[in-house]
């Protein structure tokens, strides 16, 4: 069962309340979303927006417009939200929140994401991007270990990107228990001394890199007072390094220059006790800012 991440932490800082305008743009299993809806009822608005068309189906099930004056779910990218805005005529919104994590129910969706299935090497969340089967054929030895090591900071990345392409050359991977397999064989037995497996990193990283992940963030972030107007929160979850300061760097660049005010000096953390029961929230990074 998926667990929303500092989600006291999230409800605390962002603090929703009765009549304001949320938008959760990684809807996800819902969890957060619930108790942003809950918050702002009645007579808040709510859009949920999610790139996976399963995770949509499912939010559609679970959640309740209760006393919402309006109440949007809808398949999309966080990174076109103005758009989105616009079709729906909604205006900007007092929250913004994104929980870049990546959820446990999309391990099970059959599209590759998960190293311990053998399933068809996909990993989009949606069926218009191009699967990764497809993208890491089309690279060269090089611009997929760059790829490899950008997104991860794997430090084999040259001989899994090298194992990778000749394989390639020879019988392209169509699995992610092949991709899993040449990982293994290129790197060293004792690999990080056995405490994660060595497909790890190199499966984030294309699965970061196929879906435009950085990018999306940092359109949604130049973005922001597009979507946010003033007195508005933003909430970014963050899991990965390169993300963290992505989002550490635009919110201090919007404080500096007076357009908003920085509400967590430092990233808020999972307390001891959530990391036991839900480890995941171990690397999760809470940042929230205010626009002036």
């Amino acid at each position: 069962m998926h667990v929303p991440v500092l989600l006291h932490e999230v409800i605390e800082k962002l603090d929703p309340y009765g009549g304001e305008f949320v938008i959760d743009g990684t809807l996800g299993a819902g969890g957060h979303a619930k108790a942003f809806i809950e918050r702002v009822s009645p007579g808040g608005k709510f859009l949920g927006i999610d790139w996976d068309r399963g995770a949509v189906e499912r939010a559609r099930r679970n959640l309740s417009a209760g006393g919402l004056e309006k109440f949007v779910i809808r398949e999309g990218n966080y990174a076109d939200l103005p758009e989105i805005l616009a079709e729906e005529n909604l205006g900007k919104a007092d929250i913004l929140f994104l929980d870049l994590g990546f959820s446990s129910d999309q391990l099970d969706n059959g599209r590759g994401f998960s190293f311990q299935k053998n399933e068809p090497l996909i990993m989009t969340y949606n069926d218009e991007e191009t699967p990764a089967y497809s993208a890491i054929r089309q690279l060269k030895k090089r611009e997929l270990a760059e790829v490899i090591r950008t997104f991860s900071d794997e430090r084999y990345a040259e001989r899994i990107a090298t194992a990778i392409y000749e394989r390639g050359k020879k019988d392209p991977i169509k699995t992610t228990g092949e991709l899993a397999d040449v990982i293994k064989a290129a790197v060293p037995k004792n690999y990080e001394m056995g405490r994660i497996n060595p497909a790890t990193r190199t499966f984030q990283a294309i699965r970061m890199y196929i879906n435009e992940e950085l990018t999306n963030l940092e359109t949604v972030l130049k973005d922001v007072k597009k979507i946010v107007g003033s007195g508005g929160r933003v909430g970014i979850i963050s899991f990965h390094s390169k993300e963290d300061r992505i989002v550490k760097n635009y919110f201090r660049d919007m404080a500096h220059s007076g357009e908003a005010e920085l509400i967590t000096k430092k990233p808020l953390q999972a307390s001891e006790e959530e990391i036991r029961n839900n480890p995941k929230s171990r690397s999760a990074k809470l940042r929230v800012l205010k626009i002036k």
